[in-house]
């Protein structure tokens, strides 16, 4: 009888043991990853007469502030582009002109979750022209504040007429 029992029980924990080993993991929660690290991108600002501006700049997601379009998020969860913030070409170029003292003008637009720029050092579109902003030499498909930035990007803000 000893026998037995003690084969029920070594049968017992052999098969417990092989039903824990093939179960599936318990999915654990996930720590969000803070993907708004700065990096550090070039800008250059380049108006219909020449460079106004050409710089590194560190940079990261943030509330960007403008006479015209107020206070909102520029960090890349803009319109639900990005689950969390992340730096952005707005935000850049906000950085680049707190740091280096010079002006930029925006109009908010709630129905894009995102700004247009309209002025930088005093230069316009004037309604022949519009700030054009490109990332590593291509336009960006989504607003200023939408699009990521990795380390090394080197954006750029062109006034491109009509």
């Amino acid at each position: 009888m000893h026998l037995r029992s003690v084969r029920r029980t070594l049968i017992t924990t052999t098969a417990l043991g092989l039903a824990l080993a093939s179960a599936p993991a318990v999915a654990q929660p996930r720590t969000a990853v803070s993907t708004n690290a700065p990096v550090k991108v070039v800008l250059t600002v380049q108006g219909p007469d020449g460079r106004l501006f050409k710089g590194r700049i560190k940079t990261k997601g943030h509330e960007v502030t403008t006479a015209t379009g107020g206070t909102h998020a520029c960090d890349g969860t803009n319109g639900g582009a990005h689950p969390s913030a992340v730096p952005t070409p707005t935000a850049a170029l906000d950085d680049a002109a707190r740091k280096r003292h010079f002006t930029w003008d925006g109009t908010w637009y709630a129905s894009f979750d995102d700004y247009t720029v309209d002025t930088i050092k005093n230069v316009d579109g004037g309604g022949v022209a519009y700030w054009n902003i490109s990332v590593n030499g291509t336009s960006i498909p989504v607003g200023g504040c939408q699009f990521k930035l990795n380390a090394g990007d080197k954006v750029a803000f062109t006034w491109t007429a009509f």
